[in-house]
């Protein structure tokens, strides 16, 4: 059996999601059904990880196994002609058969953009903050620094949660400022159904408190969502990069 490896960039705002639901236009769903146009066989595709509704990728990694054998240039072609125009297929190759694109993750990588720069080409792709500008990431990045390590980040996963193991190693947490935007770069083995936009509320609530390494210590220790910050857009947030 041939195993394929794709990577993938798409605009998920009028999308529920990556997964595929019932009576909900996904990625993962559009993808399998050109995939089946083109193949005539029903085709499972896996992705590195679910990004949420309304959450972007830059950098999405998804792989599929077909008896058949494809000349990549050619599928990969054909593949983006009957995609709908918010996703494209960046690179296809041929892959070890035993490659996974979720369980040999060693890295996901996210982007979340803020702005409060009031502009019709900002709005899907960042969260408006008036006085974001004012923001002091020396501030922020003090507070995020709190966060990283292999944690129990039950308290910033939505409570709905079906993961039962909430251990994540969070690895980096950044904010930084680019032009109009703070972008703000997480990145960590694994990631819980929510977890960067709780994370990324969680520092914007406790920025102006002084006692923010308490509240910290207390939220991880409430393993209750709601004892976190409230979570920002998903509009925001992208999907970067993954890491093998």
């Amino acid at each position: 059996m041939k195993n394929y490896k794709l990577l993938i960039r798409y605009d998920g705002t009028k999308f529920a999601g990556w997964q595929v639901q019932k009576n909900a236009r996904t990625i993962q769903g559009e993808i399998e059904n050109a995939l089946k146009i083109l193949l005539k066989e029903d085709v499972g595709l896996i992705g590195s990880g679910r990004t949420d509704a309304g959450v972007h990728a830059w950098g999405q990694v998804a792989n599929f196994r077909t008896f058949q054998t494809l000349e990549p240039f050619r599928f990969l072609h054909s593949l983006n002609s009957i995609l709908p125009t918010q996703i494209a297929i960046l690179e296809m190759k041929e892959t070890s058969e035993k490659f996974h694109a979720r369980f040999d993750a060693k890295e996901r990588v996210y982007l979340y953009f803020i702005t409060d720069v009031k502009s019709p080409f900002h709005y899907k792709y960042s969260y408006f903050l008036p006085n974001a500008s004012e923001l002091d990431t020396i501030r922020l990045n003090e507070i995020s620094r709190e966060f990283l390590g292999i944690r129990d980040f039950t308290s910033f996963s939505k409570s709905k949660s079906e993961t039962p193991n909430k251990i994540c190693d969070l690895r980096e947490f950044y904010w930084s400022k680019r032009g109009e935007f703070i972008a703000v770069k997480v990145a960590a083995d694994r990631f819980l159904h929510g977890m960067v936009r709780a994370l990324v509320g969680t520092v914007l609530a406790l920025y102006s408190d002084g006692a923010y390494k308490e509240k910290i210590r207390k939220i991880f220790e409430a393993k209750e969502r709601s004892a976190a910050g409230q979570s920002v857009p998903s509009r925001g947030l992208f999907l970067f990069k993954v890491k093998y």
